[in-house]
């Protein structure tokens, strides 16, 4: 068996670079199946307008508040200051955190707050929306089928997310730009 592995170790030595690559493929993977998800959520909590990237929709306050919005009667005047800031956070999060990861600035720290984000908004689609009670939606660990939204998928997007925050950003980034030392 050592004589197995030590072949294999050989064999797999000249990817020795391997943290930069597969940092590198984690920022590709989120780019390819991820930014343009969190950018078209973005821009459903947009409100009209030019200032609408400080006026979010109706929708977004639905999406992020959905028990408050229902007990305010879907009038957002009735929410305070609080409910505007975390959807405005929330909002500006699905443009700028996927752009830094895209391009490698800030890329541990962005994903680190992409992590956050994803729990926040599993924890919004579990409670406020309710979605506990849809065993196709929560799926399930262990279980032979991968197509959990809660539990399956968002699994693999921090998957993605947790290696930049342990890697960082890897090659073709301006992470890698900024932290080259000219010595």
């Amino acid at each position: 068996m050592r004589s197995l592995i030590a072949l294999q170790e050989r064999l797999f030595a000249p990817i020795g670079a391997g943290d930069a690559a597969l940092a590198f493929a984690a920022r590709f993977a989120f780019a390819a199946a991820l930014a343009l998800y969190f950018f078209n959520s973005g821009l459903t909590k947009l409100g009209g307008g030019v200032m609408g990237i400080f006026q979010p929709s109706l929708g977004a306050y639905a999406q992020i508040f959905p028990r408050a919005m229902e007990a305010a009667g879907y009038d957002v005047s009735q929410l305070g200051l609080f409910h505007w800031a975390v959807v405005i956070a929330g909002t500006w999060a699905e443009f700028i955190l996927p752009a830094l990861i895209i391009v490698g600035l800030l890329t541990r720290l962005a994903a680190l707050g992409m992590i956050g984000f994803i729990v926040v908004q599993s924890l919004t689609d579990l409670i406020g929306h309710n979605a506990w009670s849809d065993p196709k939606v929560l799926g399930a660990w262990f279980d032979r089928i991968p197509d959990g939204i809660i539990l399956d998928q968002r699994m693999f997007w921090v998957l993605a997310l947790a290696i930049l925050v342990f890697k960082g950003a890897g090659w073709l980034s301006l992470d890698r730009v900024f932290t080259k030392s000219d010595a």
